[in-house]
């Protein structure tokens, strides 16, 4: 049985990511830093562990990856924002997110494939975003992050390509799910939204689930390097927004 690590899985895309390979039939390792979480997602599948870490704490990642053994495929999911516009943003929240999406996912993602390494290869995908392409105002550092993990992932598959290892990114629009469900929890917001993207619909988490299972299958196995974006075609509409005249 193949073996799969999930970060960020506690709850929303990860948690449905987490299902959704279990689903394909690996054995899942679901790790959030919320223990209860991560625990109440493992219950539910017979082939699954839950893993209490915290991503942006170094140590924490090499306990994990000593404790899990053998990897297939990471999903480099774990991702925070903190909102507010640059000229008011606190240091602090600058520091919190670059050690959670940046730093938090790089040690990750190393750590997975010096594990991969040793065992024939494997698969990596890095959770982005597209406002690591279109940055959306008051993100914060978020979008920062985002582009810089794009980058890195250009750079992975470089480099870990001749070890067999491939890595992709997945960049994810307007999710119904994780952290932005709160916001489309407003009906006006989520009808404002829906309405600015060509397919006339916010994203699902399966439609996330669908794209990472088609970049750790075989159907894939040419493909490393590529950021999929799945956002209904936001980022390529700007234009039709614009007024003509």
């Amino acid at each position: 049985m193949k073996r799969a690590l999930v970060t960020g899985a506690g709850a929303g895309i990860g948690a449905a990511i987490a299902v959704g390979l279990h689903e394909a039939g690996y054995f899942v390792g679901i790790l959030d830093r919320d223990g209860n979480a991560a625990n109440t997602v493992a219950a539910k599948l017979e082939n699954a562990i839950a893993i209490k870490a915290d991503i942006s704490v170094p140590d924490q990642i090499s306990t994990v990856f000593k404790d899990f053994g053998g990897l297939d495929v990471l999903i480099n999911n774990a991702g925070i924002v903190r909102f507010g516009p640059l000229l008011e943003i606190a240091l602090e929240d600058v520091q919190s997110v670059i050690d959670v999406n940046l730093r938090g996912s790089f040690l990750v993602a190393q750590s997975a494939a010096q594990a991969m390494q040793g065992s024939g290869g494997g698969v990596i995908v890095n959770m982005t975003s597209i406002n690591a392409v279109h940055p959306a105002p008051e993100v914060g550092f978020y979008a920062a992050t985002k582009a810089a993990l794009t980058s890195l992932t250009s750079l992975m598959a470089i480099e870990w390509g001749p070890l067999g290892i491939r890595v992709n990114a997945i960049a994810p629009g307007f999710i119904d799910a994780g952290m932005s469900a709160p916001v489309f929890s407003n009906p006006e917001v989520r009808a404002k939204r829906s309405a600015g993207v060509p397919v006339r619909s916010l994203g699902t988490a399966f439609d996330v689930v669908n794209a990472v299972l088609y970049l750790v299958s075989d159907q894939a196995r040419y493909v490393n390097g590529h950021q999929l974006v799945v956002d209904g075609g936001v980022i390529n509409s700007v234009l039709a927004h614009l007024p003509r005249n």
